[in-house]
């Protein structure tokens, strides 16, 4: 297998600490975002989408989008399963999976890419082109805090996402803490049940993938 990826990039993370912890290696290809190499003709024709994390696969195939990509490394790989060992935890990690990606990683994206200067005029990745919003990047910001101070009050009483039990939830919670700080936002002082759950999870060594 291969990986398209962007080494700094908070999507292909994900990906690499999903494989990561289900101790799988793969090749790896790098598409640098900042120099625009996603919309190029030769990485279009990989993906016309414009965006990486791309999983080929050796015969050929290619998955993008990394809730598909690590849904099929889970089947392929179902050793230390991380989508839920059961029906009912599989609900529970797909619930929290989409609220931390709607409310976490979409916020922190909104606050991003709608005040840095490289996506002027490419405000939402992809091909097609949108201007920034200040409105936007303000929402953004709030929706960050919000997220914050929501995941802090859930750890109070939860050691993981889910329960007791480290999931791709967990995985993609880190990456959103870890991206928001590219908009200067970090766990305050006061939200102790967050950063001991912060402490925890990036102690792992799929952290550092």
């Amino acid at each position: 297998m291969k990986l398209y990826e962007f080494a700094p990039a908070p999507n292909p993370r994900r990906v690499r600490m999903f494989l990561a912890e289900k101790g799988v290696t793969v090749e790896t290809v790098q598409i640098d975002l900042t120099k625009g190499e996603q919309r190029s003709d030769e990485f279009r024709a990989i993906n016309p989408a414009m965006d990486v994390p791309v999983l080929e696969l050796d015969d050929g195939s290619r998955i993008h989008q990394v809730d598909a990509i690590c849904r099929y490394l889970e089947e392929s790989y179902p050793e230390n399963p991380l989508w839920g060992r059961d029906p009912l935890e599989r609900a529970a990690v797909n619930i929290h999976n989409h609220q931390i990606m709607l409310n976490g990683l979409m916020a922190v994206a909104e606050a991003y890419r709608n005040t840095t200067p490289m996506f002027v005029g490419r405000a939402v990745p992809g091909p097609h082109d949108y201007p920034q919003s200040p409105e936007l990047a303000e929402r953004g910001f709030a929706r960050v805090a919000n997220f914050f101070a929501d995941m802090n009050q859930h750890f109070a009483s939860s050691e993981y996402v889910v329960g007791d039990y480290f999931s791709i939830a967990d995985i993609q919670t880190l990456i959103v803490i870890d991206f928001a700080r590219w908009i200067k936002v970090k766990i305050s002082p006061e939200q102790t049940h967050l950063q001991r759950w912060y402490d925890q999870v990036s102690a792992r060594p799929s952290a550092s993938a």
